[in-house]
């Protein structure tokens, strides 16, 4: 039995090895009655295997579409059709992965039992409808930009290692890749969110709610990140202030700020559990960075409303969210990225106590990062931008 080999269809030799016949026939049996097979069957295995061999002298060569051939022939005359049956379906939809490498990694996204696309991406639940409907996506995606519209040498040196493309399970779909989400505009003029006219809020704690729609609606048209900043929520301090001082006329001053500073709180806590909790049409929370920059705007008031803003996003995220068990930890969203200058990096600058806090909260949570306006001055000619974790 040693001398007879197998030809694979890739053109190679392997020993002939009875087991795998037996095994595979073994595995029809347990798809269709749900249990081991019986001695019966694996004696009609075991003749299977025998007549094989009978039918190639000594040293030939077996094909494996010979071999595969004769085991459904065999299940066919026999009492178990309804195996045969399971066989041969096996074996065309062997054929089709092998024709076609998309459908095995389909039926492999499914399944959930391809190492590739459960572990693609730490913040999708590859076992989730909405995960392995886009990552279904993705690979037909893949395959139409390897096979329709990058050059060949490109893919050859993609699959080499020599270079890496990347999305290419997106970016034939001619989507957006990340952006910086113009926040002003929306709260202070108003935007649509699924053709629902939302006009500009008259809380802070609003601001931030809407705030998380648009997140959560940018992150579902678009791949990759986006980025906003709390300069942009920071006016509606000012907003529910006075929305405040309209409501209670005669209520003094230390109230109406205890009031919005409570707004604040509330408003920072929607804004981190909706993003947290949001979930987007591919199966994960909004990939989002907050920018805290104080120098965004004038000095004064509106930076003070601003500090007290990022003094709370920094507060909240240093002690973390609840797990399903009750413990504190890290989230991974929103990332967090804290703007120094000439306000706030000195031991006696005016915001100095923010920056120390921030420090804490990266000590304890990993966020926030950190950028120079200084430098991102000089590199840009005086312009800033918000950036992305």
């Amino acid at each position: 039995m040693r001398e007879v080999k197998v030809k694979k269809r890739d053109g190679r030799l392997v020993e002939f090895m009875a087991d795998k016949i037996i095994n595979a026939m073994a595995s029809a049996y347990e798809d269709v009655y749900g249990k081991f097979p019986t001695d019966d069957y694996y004696c009609l295995a075991s003749d299977v295997v025998s007549s094989i061999l009978k039918q190639c002298k000594l040293g030939n060569t077996l094909c494996v579409e010979e071999i595969q051939d004769q085991v459904e022939n065999a299940l066919m005359n026999s009492d178990y059709k309804d195996v045969a049956r399971a066989y041969i379906i096996y074996r065309n939809k062997r054929t089709e992965a092998r024709e076609h490498p998309l459908n095995k990694t389909i039926e492999d996204i499914i399944d959930n039992t391809d190492d590739y696309w459960s572990t693609e991406n730490s913040n999708k639940d590859s076992k989730i409808i909405t995960t392995q409907r886009d990552y279904m996506a993705g690979a037909i995606s893949t395959d139409l930009m390897r096979r329709k519209i990058l050059p060949k040498h490109l893919v050859k040196a993609h699959d080499e290692g020599l270079i890496h493309i990347h999305d290419m399970d997106y970016i034939s779909m001619r989507m957006n890749n990340c952006c910086l989400i113009n926040l002003d505009d929306m709260l202070q003029n108003g935007t649509v969110i699924s053709k629902v006219k939302i006009d500009k809020p008259h809380k802070f704690s609003t601001a931030c709610n809407i705030a998380s729609q648009v997140v959560a609606g940018v992150a579902s048209c678009q791949f990759g990140g986006q980025s906003i900043t709390l300069s942009h929520l920071s006016p509606f301090v000012q907003v529910t202030r006075d929305t405040l001082k309209k409501q209670y006329p005669y209520l003094p001053s230390g109230e109406i700020e205890k009031m919005t500073k409570r707004d604040i709180v509330a408003g920072i806590q929607t804004l981190q559990y909706q993003v947290i909790t949001l979930q987007t049409t591919n199966g994960q929370a909004p990939f989002v960075t907050v920018y805290m920059n104080l120098a965004e705007v004038p000095e004064g008031k509106e930076r003070d409303d601003l500090s007290e803003v990022i003094r709370e996003m920094l507060i909240q995220r240093k002690q973390g969210v609840k797990n399903e068990k009750g413990v504190y930890i890290s989230p991974a969203f929103p990332k967090l990225i804290y703007a120094l200058d000439e306000c706030n990096i000195h031991e006696n600058s005016h915001y100095f106590s923010i920056t120390k806090l921030a420090a804490e909260c990266s000590a304890k949570r990993l966020v926030p990062d950190y950028i120079s306006n200084k430098i991102e001055r000089r590199l840009k000619s005086g312009d800033m931008f918000p950036s992305m974790g």
